[in-house]
């Protein structure tokens, strides 16, 4: 584990991956408001190859509304990405962002009790994401 996200390796596809963060984020009560094909839009805007390489950006709207109150500017740092990628060697791999290590420049306690359910949430999704993709 890194100071910044939590990651895991996955035995599935990349697609079957993004299938099965997303469901796992519905289970845990994060919608995805944001997905960005960075492969894609690095095809298109640069003509470069890229691995495959998706970012959805995840919202708790309880947690993020309860952080908005606590702090007017944290929309700066939502919502919570969660990638998705393949190396080269075909390893698909998911990593979430750690939000006490990306808020803990802030000092407000409320937010840091909020920054503490979301990354004990996303530990979760991360965990659990191969059993999401065998209930799918």
């Amino acid at each position: 584990m890194s100071d910044y996200h939590f990651s895991r390796a996955v035995d599935m596809s990349f697609e079957d991956a993004i299938a099965a963060v997303t469901a796992s984020l519905a289970r845990h009560g994060f919608g995805v408001l944001t997905e960005i094909d960075v492969t894609a839009t690095l095809k298109k805007k640069l003509d470069a190859d890229f691995k495959p390489y998706r970012i959805l950006g995840a919202c708790s709207p309880s947690h993020a509304y309860r952080a908005l109150q606590a702090e007017d500017k944290i929309g700066t740092m939502l919502p919570c990405n969660v990638i998705v990628q393949q190396h080269t060697d075909g390893t698909v791999e998911v990593s979430a962002i750690d939000p006490i290590a990306s808020m803990q420049a802030i000092e407000n306690p409320a937010l840091g009790e909020v920054a503490v359910e979301v990354q004990a949430k996303l530990r979760e999704v991360i965990d659990d994401i191969e059993s999401a993709a065998a209930a799918a």
